[in-house]
């Protein structure tokens, strides 16, 4: 009985997955780029808020912030609560329109 529980799970969650964008950034995944200078300014990439989320668009807002990682936030994403200064959090819904961006 365990085992058809478990197959039937796996199956769901195969087929879930297989509904996502392909295209969509993986939620939770960061994106480095070691030449800003560490410290988020938010404020300058707020423009991208209702763009497609997509992770040719990593590069262009982590030089808007000057932030040196970007992090992914999809929807019922789990995110850690620690506060990086040199962090931005890219948040998008579920179809994949960016809806938050903020340091941390």
């Amino acid at each position: 009985m365990k085992f058809l529980l478990l197959s039937a799970t796996s199956t769901a969650m195969t087929l879930l997955a297989s509904c996502a964008p392909a295209d969509l950034p993986k939620g939770g995944l960061s994106v480095s780029h070691p030449e800003g200078d560490g410290t988020c300014d938010a404020e300058p990439a707020q423009t991208f808020i209702g763009t497609r989320a997509n992770d040719a668009l990593a590069s262009e807002i982590l030089a808007e912030t000057g932030s040196r990682t970007l992090r992914w936030a999809g929807p019922d994403t789990a995110l850690t609560m620690d506060y990086r200064t040199d962090r931005v959090t890219v948040s998008y819904d579920e179809h994949g329109k960016i809806t938050r961006i903020a340091c941390g």
